[in-house]
């Protein structure tokens, strides 16, 4: 195959998976009594067909490009790091507790994305360490950790960070470190400069340094790598390090970039689901940095339609979220396949059936 068929051959899979997706999305509509097209209509038209709806859809996409990185890089390197929404919880505790200071406008929105990535970071290290020196498998240990998060990050927003005033949650993201409106009247931010910016050193790091080559090649045939030189216990924690940064500052792009309120609710209303969807989101681009970009418009926009599908053409909430989950699983589908097909386990589940 030539290189431009196999540059284009991604494309054409996601095209038709996700004509699949949304031909069984019609399909789960219309079984219900509900007319596909007009609903199909006002989710793409209001997402995408207008100033307010693509804004929207990039302040969705905002966190979910973040977290996909996260997950991506792991995965580009053989591991699943599917802790993202730990590490997100602990950077955007991170953002708020960094308002207390007072420090001056223009320094005090870095030092806050800064020990949100921190937090994220440290986080992350304990299921690193694990794993370079102790063999645990990630996929246990950053469970365990999102959990430990979540609980971790109940008491603090009830008890430690919490609002005097409004008990429901933390205090508010200081004025000078929050990240400025681009757009009047959405919740649209500078956090999406911060996380293309991400996305494109990302690719930067990992296809044109030395360490990002080592990183794609422990993954590609780990004893390969270890054969060249490539440290595995160096690998694990670097890419653990960053995907752990990347997360943390998700979760402070949320609390730093969404009005009205800028804080972490109690129960974590307004941060839980990134960092699993941002797996969605990583298999849709295909574990790549610039592919993520799109993937995450596209996810974004299909959280903001959701709402006006249920006003507009009066489809129900849970036959809405069942139609995205039949869209996002089929786009994720062919990297899915992929990376079971790397890892031998669909030549085991032929051999045993």
């Amino acid at each position: 195959m030539s290189r431009l068929g196999q540059g284009l051959r991604p494309l054409v899979e996601s095209l038709i998976a996700g004509l699949i997706g949304l031909g069984v999305g019609a399909l789960i509509m219309w079984a219900w009594g509900y007319n596909p097209w007009p609903a199909y209509r006002v989710l793409f038209q209001e997402s995408f067909g207008s100033t307010y709806g693509l804004a929207g859809a990039l302040a969705n996409a905002t966190p979910l490009i973040l977290t996909a990185l996260a997950f991506a890089i792991g995965a580009r390197a053989g591991l699943f790091i599917i802790g993202a929404e730990g590490m997100m919880y602990m950077g955007a505790l991170a953002a708020v507790a960094a308002s207390l200071p007072r420090l001056p406008a223009g320094l005090h929105p870095l030092v806050s994305l800064a020990l949100a990535a921190l937090a994220g970071l440290l986080w992350g290290l304990i299921p690193a360490l694990l794993r370079a020196f102790r063999g645990v498998h990630e996929v246990i240990s950053t469970i365990m950790f999102n959990w430990l998060a979540h609980f971790l990050a109940f008491y603090l927003v009830a008890n430690v960070l919490v609002d005097p005033v409004r008990a429901e949650k933390t205090i508010s993201v200081a004025r000078t470190a929050r990240l400025p409106l681009l757009l009047r009247g959405t919740d649209l931010s500078l956090g999406i400069g911060v996380a293309v910016g991400c996305a494109l050193l990302a690719y930067l790091w990992l296809w044109h340094t030395v360490s990002g080559y080592e990183v794609r090649a422990a993954g590609a045939n780990p004893e390969a790598a270890r054969y060249a030189g490539v440290a595995p216990r160096a690998t694990v924690l670097g890419v653990f390090a960053v995907a752990g940064a990347l997360a943390g500052l998700a979760g402070a792009v949320e609390a730093m970039g969404r009005p009205p309120t800028y804080a972490v609710y109690s129960g974590l209303t307004n941060l839980a689901g990134f960092g699993f969807d941002g797996i969605g989101v990583a298999m849709i681009g295909r574990n790549h940095p610039l592919g993520i970009l799109p993937a995450a418009v596209f996810y974004g926009g299909l959280q903001a339609g959701a709402r006006l599908m249920q006003m507009w053409a009066k489809v129900p909430f849970e036959v809405v979220r069942a139609v995205q989950g039949v869209i996002v699983l089929a786009l994720a589908l062919p990297e899915l396949l992929r990376i079971l097909r790397r890892l031998g386990l669909l030549r085991r589940v032929r051999r045993h059936a």
